[in-house]
């Protein structure tokens, strides 16, 4: 019973201890995509660190948003990505 005991006790205070265990970095402020868009400098700056450490960091709100943020500016400064095109008449076919 004393052992039942000891074990119990030190599963409790083992796992107490590691509750207080956080390997997170401390809270930075979550910036939206519109801001991301507006802070091109912040936006690049956020993308290089999330460049250089993908495997903590990519899946980040950050990081998220910033990426994004500049898919956003690339495709939308191409009016998502299409060209249009007038179709041809008859005249502008040529026939061999």
């Amino acid at each position: 019973m004393r052992a039942t005991t000891a074990i119990a006790s030190a599963a409790v205070i083992a796992a107490a201890f590691l509750a207080g265990c956080n390997d997170k970095a401390p809270d930075e402020v979550v910036q939206t995509v519109d801001w991301y868009k507006a802070n091109a400098p912040e936006r690049a700056a956020t993308l290089a660190r999330c460049a250089n450490n993908p495997g903590e960091l990519a899946t980040t709100p950050n990081c998220v948003n910033a990426n994004r943020a500049e898919q956003a500016q690339v495709w939308g400064s191409r009016k998502s990505g299409t060209t249009q095109v007038k179709p041809l008449t008859p005249e502008q076919i040529r026939t061999p």
